[in-house]
């Protein structure tokens, strides 16, 4: 089996969007506006490919921007600087063979050089106790919650990790020219990253 973890390409995205809309009642669907959004802002946006077959993908995306997700906007609302999940789907005939935590791994190696923190959500109605467990083994703790929407909205546990290993990338790289220049640092070429100015990792607000 060849696993490739890599950017995704705009010849993915009507995969990416049914594989999206296959999720189940645990992943918001999207149409092709909103994943062009994505396509052209999100900071990490990123494919599994499974012997040339997409076998899931996993949507992250920094502060300071326009997105209008509620759990996006209550990080905001609290921390100056966050790496945020908006969506991980993994294709059902790949699920359980630990892929879920290799993008993971492939997420938080992105965010511990540009920011403290990593954070996510997970639905708490209806609850699976699997995502919970999940995210519990892999260091997120929750930071609170909230009810999306309306008062019938779905209620979400809003989570967060620290990443220790920022304090010490920032100190030595960010406050002194930036990170080096190595392809596997290198950010994701986005349409707005053009048009929007994004702030060094590690700048603070003023």
């Amino acid at each position: 089996m060849a696993l490739a973890i890599r950017d995704v390409s705009e010849h993915d995205l009507d995969a990416v969007l049914a594989l999206n809309n296959a999720g189940g009642q645990s992943i918001i669907a999207l149409d092709a506006a909103q994943l062009r959004y994505f396509f052209e802002r999100a900071d990490y946006f990123r494919v599994a490919e499974i012997d040339g077959h997409l076998a899931g993908f996993l949507i992250a995306l920094r502060e300071s921007g326009d997105y209008h997700s509620p759990n996006y906007r209550w990080f905001s609302e609290r921390y100056p600087a966050f790496l945020y999940i908006d969506r991980i789907v993994i294709a059902n005939a790949y699920r359980r063979h630990g892929l879920g935590r290799i993008f993971y791994c492939d997420v938080t190696s992105y965010a511990e050089v540009r920011v403290p923190l990593l954070a996510c959500e997970v639905f708490l109605e209806p609850r699976d106790d699997v995502v919970v467990l999940f995210h519990g083994t892999y260091g997120f703790q929750e930071v609170g919650q909230q009810r999306m929407g309306s008062r019938k909205g779905r209620q979400v546990s809003l989570l967060a990790k620290e990443l220790p290993s920022y304090a010490y990338v920032r100190e030595t790289w960010l406050e002194h020219g930036g990170l080096p220049e190595l392809p596997w640092l290198a950010e994701r070429q986005r349409l707005a990253a053009a048009t929007q100015p994004r702030r060094q990792a590690g700048e603070r607000h003023a």
